[in-house]
């Protein structure tokens, strides 16, 4: 996403800020203080910010789109918060072996062109023992499921109609079977991996 369809995606996921927070939070009580956490197609970099919050963790974010870039690193500022957000491919990483010991990617993956290289390549950026987490649509989700989701974003009644077309026509069409995970996860090389099904997606834990 670039230009207007990159800030329109900013407003409308803003609106998922508890969410972001909830995960944030979630997340640091796993987490050890001085982690480096890597998040994976951030966009305008909400989870990102709300974990630098906490002060403990190096946090990075790495987009393909150059306005998600810009945009979260305006974001970073406005809330007086050290991230880093660099432009880059999944599929591709500008980072060393071993740099993070977490690396999450939060309704992205199904967009990713290489999956099975992007899931190689979280393994090879994380230390040994690191951890990636995978937040994603699950194709098999009822569209009155969606919808029901979608209702409860607090949305305009146009931005409504427009979110629950782009689930329905884009999205879904995109989103990845159980069955597709295990196969990806089989060819990336990762040693321990978890699937966990959530109301219109998929948790997945993997270790490295």
């Amino acid at each position: 996403m670039e230009g207007p369809v990159a800030r329109w995606y900013a407003k409308i996921t803003h609106k998922d800020m508890a969410e972001f927070q909830t995960l944030a939070k979630r997340l640091a009580q796993e987490l050890p203080k001085g982690s480096h956490v890597l998040e994976v197609a951030p966009g305008p970099g909400y989870l990102s910010i709300e974990l630098a919050k906490f002060g403990r963790y190096t946090v990075t974010g790495l987009d393909i789109s150059k306005t998600f870039v810009e945009i979260a690193h305006r974001n970073a500022s406005d809330a007086g918060v050290s991230a880093e957000f660099r432009q880059g491919n999944a599929s591709n990483m500008p980072f060393a072996n071993g740099s993070f010991d977490l690396v999450v990617c939060r309704a992205a993956f199904k967009n990713f062109s290489e999956p099975v290289k992007a899931l190689s390549e979280m393994r090879r950026v994380l230390r040994t023992g690191g951890r990636a987490l995978i937040i994603d649509l699950r194709k098999d989700t009822p569209q009155e499921t969606v919808n029901a989701h979608v209702d409860h974003m607090g949305l305009g009644a146009a931005s409504s109609i427009m979110t629950k077309l782009t689930f329905r026509f884009m999205l879904l069409k995109r989103a990845y079977t159980r069955k597709n995970f295990e196969d990806f996860i089989a060819q990336s090389g990762f040693e321990k991996a978890e699937i966990r099904e959530e109301p219109i997606g998929f948790e997945i834990w993997l270790r490295k």
